[in-house]
């Protein structure tokens, strides 16, 4: 006697699409793009050409390891395109003391605002867009009372070569960039802190009260942030060779944004991807530099990126539902 007994088929999990899409979608799209380019794009694996995108993506790539972590925690911040003109307006103010001294304020600044930031988010309790909106709009304010509304032209040999040189033939911001994305993985994988900022953007109740010091890691979470974008500030000084608070980190907390959602990390927190907010970042900037060079307007390579950041967020959502 035949056995008649049906075996279910497999069905078919929708969601799968969508975890795959957005934990290698970016990568995939990156990497689609260098082909592309590649083959129909004129001198695009000069070295020039390469330098020119890597130099001018490093900066975003800075200010989204910040902003990475911070959106691990469930939170975010607006402010650091101001910081980034803060930065830049203070070095101007303090290179006489020397090169290292002037940084350093630079980047003391960025961690005062960052402590700010997180005090406003952890310990008043206000909404982290909210928190961050002021200093968004008055950090830069701020900045061009430093800089009192002028651009100013920077002579520091230093400076100006930390800005432009390179070693083995890498620009030193490239370097930087690359060292801070491995510093940034091994703090968010290998160290308690990370572990517990992770916990905290997860589920920051329970973190609580599991004894997690929720409050000292949300303020050194937007410290950080913001000390990687005054550095980023910096840098950007530095390779422009004059101080212009009122240009420099102009929107860059759209871009820090836009990189970190790209590269798969989810805006409702408890998960960081550094690997993929270098690769967002990277994406972005090979998605404008390719419309440019096939002589479409820069208008174009914005609303393709819009889609990016729609499609980005639908997965997250897709994969947050299932």
């Amino acid at each position: 006697m035949t056995d008649t007994t049906a075996v279910p088929a497999a069905s078919f999990d929708r969601a799968r699409p969508a975890r795959w899409a957005q934990d290698y979608g970016v990568y995939a799209a990156v990497a689609a793009l260098v082909l592309f380019n590649i083959a129909f794009t004129d001198n695009f694996l000069q070295t020039a050409t390469l330098r020119t995108q890597l130099v001018q993506v490093a900066p975003v790539v800075i200010a989204a390891l910040g902003m990475a972590m911070v959106i691990g925690s469930e939170g975010v911040d607006l402010s650091v395109g101001s910081v980034m003109a803060l930065a830049a307006a203070v070095l101007p103010l303090y290179i006489g003391y020397g090169l290292w001294p002037a940084v350093l304020v630079a980047l003391l600044v960025g961690a005062l605002v960052g402590v700010v930031n997180g005090t406003l988010v952890a310990v008043v309790g206000l909404q982290p867009i909210v928190a961050t909106l002021a200093l968004l709009v008055g950090g830069r304010g701020l900045a061009l009372v430093f800089a009192d509304g002028q651009l100013k032209g920077i002579t520091n040999p230093t400076l100006l070569e930390l800005g432009t040189g390179e070693l083995l033939s890498v620009p030193y911001t490239v370097l930087i960039a690359g060292v801070l994305a491995l510093v940034i993985g091994f703090v968010v994988r290998g160290t308690v802190y990370g572990r517990q900022l992770v916990a905290v953007g997860g589920n920051r109740a329970a973190s609580a009260l599991a004894g997690l010091p929720v409050k000292r890691v949300l303020i050194g979470t937007y410290a950080l942030c913001a000390v990687l974008a005054a550095l980023a500030g910096v840098l950007a000084t530095a390779r422009l060779g004059a101080s212009d608070p009122s240009a420099i980190g102009n929107l860059m907390e759209l871009s820090a944004i836009t990189a970190v959602v790209v590269g798969g990390t989810p805006l409702t927190g408890g998960r960081i991807r550094v690997l993929g907010t270098v690769a967002g970042a990277l994406l972005m900037q090979l998605v404008r530099a390719t419309l440019i060079n096939h002589d479409l307007p820069d208008s174009s390579a914005q609303m393709i990126q819009a889609a990016i950041i729609l499609a980005a967020v639908y997965l997250a959502r897709e994969r947050r539902t299932r």
